[in-house]
């Protein structure tokens, strides 16, 4: 581990504790639709996207095949094209290899991160590693430990758990802001 990554894995620990409310959350759902543990941490080190996660569980159990799941997944996920694209001059020193590995570990919250901090001076790969790892264990140890809690959550909305992705997103948009220039671009996307 270098500097630049400890940095990253550092930026991103207030954005994991923000991962970690919905994670617990994810991991309640999860119990509830019947995903095993091991099914769980298999889907976490796969496909490690929250939102796309959601989706599949959702449609768990539901006689859905699994194809259709998968497709549902890909098809919440097409942003990442765009968010790897972005930080591909960062991935380039890795080569093609290193690269696609590292691609495994972006996230929008830290793709954010990065992007912010690129802003007041130059990052690595190791930096946005360093944050995609930091936010990886908050994940994948609260959905676990949400799923181990199973039923204990009976209404998370009562608590606004429910919230709590929502509520990280605009926190970390509001560190995204940058004046008058952003104001078509943040309307199109509301």
């Amino acid at each position: 581990m270098n500097q630049d990554f400890r940095l990253g894995f550092r930026a991103s620990i207030p954005t994991g504790i923000g991962v970690l409310v919905y994670g617990l959350v994810f991991g309640v759902l999860a119990a509830e639709k019947g995903v095993t543990a091991p099914q769980l941490a298999f889907m976490n080190t796969i496909v490690f996207s929250g939102s796309a996660q959601l989706i599949v569980v959702g449609m768990w159990g539901g006689g859905v095949p699994a194809w259709q799941m998968a497709l549902a997944a890909a098809v919440v996920n097409v942003r990442y094209f765009l968010l790897t694209a972005a930080v591909a001059p960062l991935l380039t020193p890795f080569g093609k290899l290193g690269a696609a590995w590292r691609v495994h570990f972006v996230t929008d919250e830290n793709w954010a991160i990065t992007m912010a901090e690129s802003r007041k001076r130059a990052v690595t790969g190791s930096f946005l590693l360093g944050g995609g790892v930091c936010v990886g264990l908050f994940w994948f140890v609260s959905v676990m430990a949400g799923h181990g809690m199973g039923f204990t959550i009976p209404s998370p909305e009562r608590f606004g758990l429910d919230f709590a992705f929502t509520a990280l997103f605009a926190a970390l948009a509001v560190t995204m802001w940058r004046g008058k220039r952003d104001v078509i671009p943040w309307a199109v996307s509301a």
